[in-house]
This record gives C-alpha cells, structure tokens and sequence, in this order.
C-alpha cells in the first residue's frame, strides 16, 4: 500500500485545464519457458522474485524472514518482504514510502536508491542504504517492518552498500560499505575496498576508527573489480565477510573471506568463488547470468540459505527483466560457505526447507514469480503495491475507485521529474499486458500505454484527439536524440468511446495493438518492434522494464 500525505485537488493548473484520462483495467499475462514444467508440492521456482528486485537483503526474526531490495530513482522505495519459509513471500510495505523522505527530483532514472541492507536489533528493524547523487549513505528504523519507517539518519562516510551487523555475542555493531581504496588512489579502474567502522547503538553513531577489511578483493595481484554488497554472519567461533565482486554484469560473482574477529584481518576463501555463472557457455540453452549480490540467513530447517541476484537473457545477452532475486542452499566444507559448484549452473526449481514448496496462489495479491495473469480494475481506495511512479509525486494527479484516472501533465518520459505515468514490473521474457481507457476528451491531449526502461529507451502505443478525429501512434524512444520515431494511423471514433491498447512480448519481438471492440479484433500499430531496446545491455543501468498507463498534455 502506498502511504502519501498528497490530496486529490493538488493537481497543477495545467492539469485542471485539461479532462483526466479514465482508465477501466489492466490485465497482465505471463507465459516464460521456465515456468512451464510442473513442480511437486515440495518445490520453489527460482527466481522467488521474478522481475526488477534486485540487490536482495534478509533478515530473520524468530520464524519469519523480512527482505528488502533496491528500487532506484522508482516510488515507492525499497519494498518490504514476509514469509516463513523463504519460498513464499508477501510484500507487505516499502520503507520509501512517503514523497518528502528522500530527495528524488532530478534523479536519473538507475541512480537514487542504491543495495539496502535489513537487520534486526532489541526490537528495531533497522534499514541502511544509499541515497546516490543525493545526500549519500543513511539509516532508517522501524518497530514494524510493514511501517511506518523513520525519516532518515544521514551517515558521514564516503562509498555505497552500507550494511549494519550487530554481534549479539558482544553487543556490539559494526557498520560495512563499499568505499575508496587506500589513500583514494586506485591502482586500476573498478579498484574498491569494504571499509568498517564501529556503531554506538544507544548514541546511533559511528565511533572509533575507520578501516579497510578488504583491498581490492580475493587477490589484489589480479586487480579485482567492484568489491561491494558486505555482509558479515558470525557461525562457531568464525566471521564471515560476504562480499560481490567482479561488476553487475556477466562476471558477477560471490566471495568469502573469513576472521576470528569482525573488524579483521580477514582471510579469503581462494579456491574459487562461491558464486558465479561467468564460466559457462553463454549460448547454453535458458542461461542464468550475472549472479552476486549474496545475502544469507538460517532458513527454518536450520540450514544455512541464499538470496541473491541474477539475469535470464532471451538473447545475447540481453534481458529487460533486470536483475531478480533468486534462492539456493548454502553447504558448507571445512567451515567455508558455497552457494553453487563451479560450473554448475543456477536450477530453475529446488527443494524447499523442510520440503516447503511454492504455493501457486498469491495471498498478497500479486504473484511474484511463476506463470501467470493478474488484472487490476483500480477499484480500490488506493493504487497500491505493485505499482510504481518515476520518483515521488508532489502532488495527487491520479485517483482510483472507479477505474484509474490520470491528469495529463507536461513532465516527459525524458524528463528527470514525475510524469502522470503508473507502471508494474515486467516479469517475463513471455507475455502481453493490455488497458482499457476511454478517449481522452480534450484535443491535444495524449493516453496510452508505456513500456519504460528509462529516459531514453521506451515505447508508447498511444491515442489522442486530433483535428481529423482520433490518431492512435506508436512512439520509439532509441537514445539520446530529442525527437522520438513515430508511427501513426487514424481510427474513426468519438470522446469517450473505449479502446483496448495491448503490447505482446515474445524475447525479441514486441507487437503493438489497439482494439475498438473490446479485444474481438485488433489492428497492429508500427510492425513488429526490436524488444532490446528496451533491454539492460543496450541501456547499460540497473533497472527493468516498467508497463502500465500513462496521459501527459505535450
């Protein structure tokens, strides 16, 4: 549920002087190959988090287990996770869920909220992050994960990927991040260090000195890159430092290193990394790419478990999915965590703890990984989880109840500001999702459907009243360049008379569609479009593609 303090008539006054946009449904269907095989009852699909939820962070409390992940420059921040059994999750809040937490306007769309990290302490729920571009790293708490969280505590120190361990042997807590290596003079590009520092619980500050744990990574002599994401467990009389390194992209992997104390020396785990997918045939059949990004906890069988990112391409490389939160066991050999044998690639299905399985049913109200259809008819108070904006809205230019209506407004796609665009994640390689609308009554005035990597990669098949009647057109966003490709046709009809905008995914190809009939006949709008595009590796970020309804006053 999106918690805002914002009221129906703070719209601006050039969305006054234009009709809002009544939007009827959305529908969303899912259909990836990996899903399609039956799973027993004692099952989980992999990813447990299909679509955009990357950078996943778990905490365990008693028997139930909360996770986090990173959300960008997209509002509401940071969801918030349940279950009790690692398999089935619920989402039940976002930690970001008020527009003047954090400082959003003018973000680029990949930047702002960078890798949170969740713990628990005496009561607290603590939530540490990075606010990129814009304040750096903070803490935020909470009584109740759900919320509501605490405005936040901004922390003094450089770098990104902050996490807070407390040893509860001790007392004590120490605060990890990703930060500049010694003297801040890299000795190669991507050359980083994890730094730690201790926290003052009572005084909730940083104390003593400030140190690096690890340079570089597992061997300095092989200039690893992009040590980052820390975590630290203690199990008997060691701690363990969890750590990504080697890039988001397809050399992404997971590392250990070991102490008999938390802030070092540590020692690193130099048989091979204890996660990774870098080494296997990229033209195998459904790969898994770019795994890292690791947290782990002791699932309720008592056996350690992992959560951790990764990518399902449909080709080359390329996957508009982003980067979703997967799970897998943890064994352990002469006191060393491993996620996955090298050479060993990540499975689509696994065993639960305590043969636990997937319940194909979504009690939260939105399926999260899986094959599936979900519809929503906007009739409800509040528009809700899954839905997201592009940064937070400073004024209510939506409404639901009866249907979603939108108040056109002139912030752009491009933009860096808030455009009256809604969108869900999309979370297949598979799929079609549709809306229903009316047409906009006001001449000028544009509605349509989105789907939206980020500022200068999108699609809009759209409609509007124009001095002919009604245009309907399909709009590529391909780079940088101002003007956007368009594609456009005339269709006979009146304000008011509804139409069905439908986008059809299959890897590659993306087809376009507009029906005046409710869906009995359909008419195809600019042929059949290139899905990369949209895609991460022609975008170079760290998001997914968004779908959802759109109006805007050009």
């Amino acid at each position: 549920m999106i918690r805002t303090t914002l009221i129906a008539s703070c719209l601006t006054a050039a969305a006054v002087m234009a009709a809002p946009v009544r939007f009827t449904t959305f529908t969303y269907t899912g259909n990836d190959e990996i899903f399609a095989s039956p799973i027993s009852e004692y099952e989980y699909r992999n990813p447990i988090l299909a679509g955009y939820y990357p950078d996943p962070s778990i905490c365990r409390v008693g028997e139930d287990y909360y996770l986090t992940n990173s959300t960008f420059a997209h509002f509401p921040g940071l969801p918030i996770f349940h279950s009790q059994d690692l398999v089935n999750w619920t989402q039940i809040g976002n930690a970001i869920d008020r527009p003047d937490q954090l400082p959003y306007d003018g973000a680029g769309i990949s930047r702002a909220l960078f890798a949170p990290a969740i713990s628990y302490h005496d009561g607290l729920f603590y939530l540490v992050c990075t606010m990129i571009d814009a304040g750096g790293n903070f803490l935020i708490t909470a009584e109740d994960p759900a919320g509501p969280w605490s405005d936040p505590l901004w922390l003094d120190f450089d770098g990104i990927d902050p996490s807070l361990y407390f040893d509860e042997s001790t007392g004590r807590a120490w605060m990890l991040n990703n930060g500049p290596p010694p003297e801040n003079a890299p000795l190669y590009d991507g050359h980083r260090a994890v730094w730690i520092q201790e926290w003052d619980i009572a005084a909730r500050q940083l104390i003593g000195p400030r140190k690096i744990i690890v340079n570089g990574g597992v061997d300095l002599s092989t200039q690893p890159v992009w040590i980052e994401g820390p975590h630290i467990y203690r199990r008997g009389d060691w701690y363990y430092l969890n750590c990504a390194e080697g890039g988001t992209s397809v050399n992404h992997s997971q590392v250990i290193f070991r102490s008999r104390a938390p802030d070092g020396p540590y020692v690193p785990f130099t048989d091979h990394p204890t996660l990774t997918q870098r080494d296997l045939d990229p033209d195998r059949p459904h790969p898994v790419t770019c795994t890292g990004h690791a947290d782990f906890e002791i699932g309720p069988d008592g056996n350690w478990w992992s959560v951790f990112l990764a990518c399902t391409p449909y080709e080359g490389g390329h996957y508009n999915t982003g980067r979703q939160t997967f799970l897998l066991p943890v064994t352990w050999k002469d006191d060393w965590p491993l996620i996955l044998p090298p050479g060993k690639p990540v499975p689509f299905t696994g065993r639960g703890p305590n043969g636990i399985g997937l319940q194909e049913s979504a009690a939260g109200g939105f399926p999260l990984t899986g094959n599936f259809s979900w519809r929503d008819d906007f009739d409800r108070p509040e528009l809700g989880d899954p839905w997201l904006f592009m940064r937070a809205p400073q004024e209510q230019w939506w409404t639901t109840g009866d249907g979603l209506t939108i108040a056109p407004r002139s912030d752009a796609l491009r933009g860096r500001h808030n455009p009256s665009f809604i969108g869900r994640r999309l979370q297949h390689n598979r799929f079609q999702v549709a809306t229903a609308l009316e047409l906009p009554a006001t001449p000028g005035i544009e509605a349509g459907l989105v789907a939206y990597h980020n500022e200068t990669h999108h699609y809009v098949l759209g409609v509007n009243r124009a001095a002919g009647g009604y245009r309907v057109f399909l709009e590529k966003q391909q780079g940088a360049a101002e003007e956007a490709q368009v594609t456009t046709a005339m269709i006979d009809a009146q304000p008011g008379d509804p139409v069905v905008l439908r986008l059809t995914g299959h890897d590659v190809d993306y087809v376009f569609e507009i029906s005046q009939d409710d869906g009995t006949t359909w008419t195809q709008i600019g042929g059949i479009q290139d899905a990369r595009n949209l895609s991460v590796e022609t975008s170079y970020d760290f998001i997914g593609v968004l779908l959802g309804p759109m109006a805007r006053q050009p």
